[in-house]
């Protein structure tokens, strides 16, 4: 499979031209590729695509839900264990 000329910054970074304002043909002539090339890009990077902030939030409360989960774990492991060793003294 032939490697692309554009990273996907460059490719995002031709999806936001392309919505500030003017055609499709004159985007695509600008940047040197076809409106099919775009529309493709479209499809794939689109605003479907969660942007990088958004991504690294959710999974920031994530690890957050994560710790927490955790933390109670812990607790409980550590009052089982001390309700054990009175039972056992």
């Amino acid at each position: 499979m032939r490697k692309s000329r554009f990273t996907q910054e460059q490719i995002v970074a031709v999806l936001k031209d392309a919505n500030t304002g003017g055609t499709i043909k004159d985007v695509a002539k600008k940047y040197g590729v076809s409106a099919a090339t775009y529309y493709n890009w479209k499809a794939k990077y689109g605003p479907d695509e969660a942007s990088p902030l958004k991504q690294l939030r959710e999974l920031a409360e994530e690890l957050a839900q994560y710790k927490n989960m955790y933390a109670e774990l812990a607790r409980e492991n550590y009052s089982l264990r001390t309700r054990i060793d009175k039972k056992t003294s």
